[in-house]
């Protein structure tokens, strides 16, 4: 779902057993799983290391703008749904860190990155949730650019991470459906909420196109994961397939995208559309978002929170492994 680096990798690359190298990448190419106690290259280690655990920082992060919603949804219904959909995504968080710690990083070395802001999460959650229609815009379109990202990761070369994937893709498409019966319900709502809903559009429509990536041209290490099969289409192949899968959603609603650059190209087969806002998505990757503090803040908090939780489940743990030893 979101975008890595991989730093120094051929110098990394020159310090690796050639052979052993080879055999890796045959088996790559052959599209074998690598599995935690097989040879890997260092920064194929590092690159998903750093992968993993910022799509499940995105995960635990991303309930904030949709938990702020449980006790304001405007049914019972609705806050069963949505609190359902939290549950969902805090247990994707669980998966993705401990396919991570597969890799020989601990949860709380992850989780102190994070928290120092030297690790990152998805830019998107750095953007508030105003209306009760930017609950139906991000299930709709963030979870449907989420799932744009993770279905060819069921596919990754790394065999914890395409599993966990199965299992997060099936339940991200309820995401998505849940959202666009939200846009619907408003769309055909009275004239209020149809401009909630065009409202929620007009905001979420840019930053879930950024929620890809950088273009391909500025993503030079975009080469080296598609080649190791950590990526399977480029930034720029899903977000095109997401405009031209979502842009007759739009309509289908009456709603408009907000891109007057927006234009069926004939000979592509696909939409043309308008540049992003580049500035905006590295800055916001910088945490300068909207509610890029608050959602730290809130992370910070929760973790120092729960410490005393964390220390009766070690305690635990240790009179266990007493008992058993006894």
């Amino acid at each position: 779902m979101y975008t890595t680096e991989l730093s120094k990798t051929a110098k990394i690359q020159n310090l690796e057993d050639p052979k052993l190298l080879e055999a890796f990448e045959a088996r790559v190419a052959a599209d074998e799983f690598i599995e935690p106690k097989d040879w890997m290259p260092e920064a194929y280690r590092r690159t998903l290391t750093r992968q993993i655990s910022q799509h499940a920082h995105s995960e635990i992060v991303g309930m904030l703008p949709e938990g702020n919603w449980i006790t304001r949804a405007p049914s019972l219904r609705r806050k069963a749904i949505l609190l359902a959909k939290v549950q969902d995504e805090a247990g994707h968080g669980l998966y993705l860190y401990c396919a991570a710690e597969t890799l020989g990083t601990s949860r709380e070395e992850m989780i102190e990155a994070l928290h120092c802001g030297k690790a990152k999460y998805s830019t998107i959650f750095n953007y508030p949730t105003l209306t009760w229609a930017d609950i139906g815009a991000i299930g709709w379109l963030v979870d449907g650019a989420a799932i744009m990202n993770q279905v060819p990761l069921q596919r990754t070369s790394y065999g914890p991470y395409a599993r966990a994937m199965v299992r997060v893709c099936k339940e991200e498409s309820f995401h998505q459906r849940q959202g666009y019966e939200i846009m619907i319900t408003m769309a055909n709502g009275t004239p209020e909420q149809k401009r909630m809903a065009q409202d929620a559009l007009n905001r979420w429509w840019w930053p879930s196109l950024m929620m890809f990536g950088p273009p391909d041209a500025d993503s030079p290490n975009t080469a080296q994961s598609m080649r190791w099969r950590i990526k399977r289409e480029t930034n720029d192949e899903l977000r095109q397939k997401f405009v031209d899968i979502t842009v007759p959603q739009a309509d289908f609603l009456g709603l408009k995208v907000p891109d007057q650059a927006l234009e069926w190209n004939e000979s592509k087969g696909g939409y043309d559309f308008g540049e992003i806002d580049w500035e905006e998505f590295y800055s916001v990757v910088r945490g300068e978002g909207p509610v890029a503090k608050e959602r730290m803040e809130a992370r910070r908090k929760a973790w120092e929170d729960g410490a005393w939780v964390r220390d009766a489940a070690a305690a635990h743990e240790e009179k266990r492994r007493a008992r058993k030893a006894a």
